[in-house]
């Protein structure tokens, strides 16, 4: 990547607002804040009040206020100018059309200041995910794991691994390269109970149930029962709105509905589906078998029958599993319900009435946050990263099972590249500094 050119953009949000922050970073940064003022650079990181001018016939743009970062310590490592402005399209139209004008200055494409952060090493890679996904966060539990992994501590755990395997690289590679010097006996017997408890931590990290993964796209639940059970009506007294038809006639709901919650702070996806049973309508069978589908992928399932029928039927009762919930609707038309049974996910409610509602949904947020804990270890938030870390866990079984020095190195190196994909960090020098920092080689 070339950091030849100047880019600008909007830092903000788009459209009218009383103030809009325009980041400005590279080289000529300052001297465009210099040029549109006409005054001089104020006190590094210090906020002045400034007039943007146009530079043809002095007109006045706006008042700003400008604060220089000069490099290396800004957000992107370069020069970079942010200006505090009105608003309005019009001013940021004028501002945009004055930073084109300067010689090596282009709009910035998407992403491309936390790129230039990255290029010059004051994040890795999974901190500018983090930072992509906080600017995304729409519940609590969403921001506080971007804001933990764009703070470090998702690529810190992934280093300490790389490093620690570099290490043993550094080790096996002097044993192979350099065997007449004075080394240690065994230094490849030694390594390997290392190198099992380390593989041992990345299959524990991974054996997670998904959980950074889901924080950042959203359980899934899914509604399951037969039709006039209730489950559109469930759907709309959790979404707090009328989001699925609720109708005395049976089979209204032909497709999946889906709504997105914030369910104690974390994200959800409630999905309502079609009533299961038998049906000579085309349109209705295509909706049971889309039923069917998504239940086999949901995180969570609500089976809802009804306390007249609170037994599942049997022809899907082979859908039901253990861990399902099991919502018998309806109590206010029975003069004696099934009691319920949190322990066992048996709940006995009306949503018409309201009443068990209240008790199933907090035994539900309880089952969420615990699914989806954020306390202890950073879990690993991409498809990307688990892909890695698989990569990583095969070189290092490959590794136990080597019987040529070389190939053993060569494993260990392979896992050491799949972990450094993760953050971006892949240098081979870091194995030459352990190789001559700690065996002296050529003394």
């Amino acid at each position: 990547m070339s950091f030849s050119e100047t880019i600008f953009a909007l830092a903000s949000g788009r459209g009218r607002a009383g103030v809009a922050v325009v980041r400005i970073s590279g080289p000529g940064a300052m001297d465009s804040l210099e040029g549109l003022s006409a005054k001089p650079l104020p006190e590094a990181r210090r906020a002045v009040l400034r007039p943007i001018y146009r530079r043809n016939d002095k007109t006045l743009i706006d008042q700003s206020i400008a604060i220089c970062f000069p490099g290396p310590n800004s957000f992107t490592g370069e020069d970079v100018v942010e200006l505090h402005l009105h608003g309005g399209p019009a001013i940021l139209t004028a501002l945009f059309e004055e930073l084109s004008a300067f010689d090596g200055f282009r709009p910035a494409d998407p992403g491309e200041f936390t790129r230039r952060a990255f290029e010059h090493g004051k994040m890795d890679l999974t901190e500018a995910e983090g930072l992509g996904d906080l600017v995304n966060a729409e519940t609590e539990a969403q921001a506080r794991q971007a804001l933990r992994q764009m703070q470090g501590e998702l690529g810190r755990l992934y280093d300490g691994w790389r490093e620690q395997l570099i290490a043993a690289l550094a080790h096996l590679e002097a044993d192979i390269d350099f065997p007449d010097e004075d080394l240690p006996d065994g230094v490849a017997s030694a390594i390997a109970p290392k190198i099992a408890a380390l593989r041992a931590e990345i299959d524990t990290h991974l054996a997670d149930g998904h959980r950074g993964e889901k924080i950042r796209e959203g359980l899934d639940v899914v509604i399951l029962g037969q039709p006039n059970v209730g489950k559109s009506s469930l759907l709309n007294a959790l979404a707090r709105r009328d989001a699925a038809i609720v109708s005395d006639e049976a089979g209204t709901t032909r497709d999946i509905i889906e709504v997105p919650m914030d369910l104690a702070g974390y994200p959800v996806t409630i999905a309502d589906t079609a009533g299961l049973r038998e049906s000579g309508n085309v349109i209705e069978r295509e909706g049971v078998r889309r039923a069917r589908e998504r239940a086999k992928s949901a995180d969570i399932r609500f089976f809802m029958t009804t306390a007249d029928a609170p037994d599942i039927p049997a022809e899907f009762a082979g859908l039901f599993e253990k861990t399902d919930y099991r919502l018998i609707n309806k109590t206010d038309l029975v003069e004696k319900a099934i009691s319920p049974d949190p322990e066992a996910h048996v709940f006995s409610l009306s949503v018409k009435s309201g009443e068990g509602v209240d008790e199933f949904m907090a035994a539900l947020e309880a089952d969420v946050t615990n699914r989806l804990d954020l306390s202890g270890a950073p879990a690993l938030t991409r498809l990307r990263h688990r892909q890695a870390l698989e990569e990583c866990v095969t070189a290092l079984t490959r590794f136990e099972a080597a019987q040529e020095p070389e190939l053993a190195a060569e494993d260990v190196r392979l896992a050491v590249r799949a972990l450094g994909r993760i953050t971006g960090r892949v240098d081979v020098e870091d194995i030459l500094d352990v190789i001559f920092g700690d065996f002296c080689i050529g003394k």
